[in-house]
C-alpha cells in the first residue's frame, strides 16, 4: 500500500512537469513559425519613380489631334519621327484614332522619316483590365513614358508611386498608391495630375500604351 502511494505521488509530480515541457516545446515551435514568416520578406513603403528630362511642351489647342502630338512629341523625344511637318507620324496624327486601341495598330510597325530613311516603332497597347505595377514600373525604371487614357483624355505617365515587398527568393511585389501624369492640354498648374488609387475610379482608366522606336 505504500508503494502504491509513492507511485501516485510521484506521478502527480511528474505530470505537471511534462505539461510544462509540452507547453515550452509548443511555444518554441510556435515562435519558430512566426519568426520564418515575418523574416521572408522587407516592406518598402512609398517609393517613387520617374522618367526623367521629358520635354515641357503644350498642345497648340484641345483638338484631339493637337493633343495627341503633344503626348507622343513628348515621349518619344525626337522631332523627326514625331510629330511636325515632314516627320515620320505626321500622317499617324492628322487622321488621330479615337482611342490609344486604334492608335496602337496605326503606329505598330515600319514609318519614313523626311530624309527617307526608316523607322521601326513599337506600340503595345494594354487593356485596362490587363495593366499591372510591374507594367508601369518596368517602363517608368527604363525611362519610357507610356500614354494612359483616363476618363477619354490623353496623359503622359510620368512616375508611380507605390509600396515594395522584397522577398528572401527574390519575388518583388508592388502596390501602386499613385499614378504623376501630365495633361498636355495645359501649361499651367492643371498639368500636373495624380490618379489616386485609394479615391480614384480605376475603372475609368481605358488603357495604357507603350511605345519604342528603333532607326534603321
Amino acid at each position: 500500500m505504500e508503494g502504491l502511494r509513492l507511485f501516485w505521488k510521484n506521478r502527480s509530480f511528474l505530470i505537471p512537469k511534462a505539461l510544462f515541457t509540452c507547453f515550452v516545446l509548443v511555444c518554441m515551435a510556435t515562435g519558430s513559425a512566426f519568426a520564418q514568416e515575418g523574416s521572408g520578406s522587407v516592406f518598402h513603403p512609398n517609393q517613387e519613380v520617374r522618367v526623367t528630362n521629358l520635354p515641357s511642351l503644350t498642345a497648340s489647342s484641345a483638338n484631339p489631334s493637337a493633343v495627341l502630338a503633344t503626348a507622343l512629341e513628348t515621349v518619344l523625344r525626337d522631332k523627326a519621327i514625331c510629330c511636325g511637318k515632314d516627320s515620320a507620324l505626321e500622317d499617324v496624327v492628322l487622321s488621330a484614332p479615337p482611342s490609344l486601341r486604334e492608335l496602337s495598330s496605326k503606329l505598330q510597325g515600319r514609318h519614313v522619316l523626311g530624309d527617307g530613311r526608316t523607322v521601326m516603332v513599337s506600340a503595345d497597347y494594354v487593356p485596362q483590365s490587363s495593366i499591372s505595377p510591374d507594367l508601369m514600373i518596368s517602363a517608368l525604371v527604363d525611362q519610357h513614358a507610356p500614354l494612359i487614357e483616363w476618363k477619354s483624355h490623353m496623359y503622359v505617365l510620368y512616375g508611380v508611386i507605390f509600396d515594395e515587398t522584397r522577398y528572401d527568393d527574390g519575388r518583388r511585389q508592388y502596390a501602386v498608391k499613385k499614378l504623376l501624369l501630365m495633361d498636355p492640354r495645359f501649361s499651367d498648374q492643371r498639368r500636373d495630375v495624380e490618379f489616386n488609387r485609394a479615391t480614384d475610379d480605376w475603372g475609368k482608366v481605358q488603357g495604357l500604351l507603350t511605345l519604342a522606336v528603333a532607326r534603321q
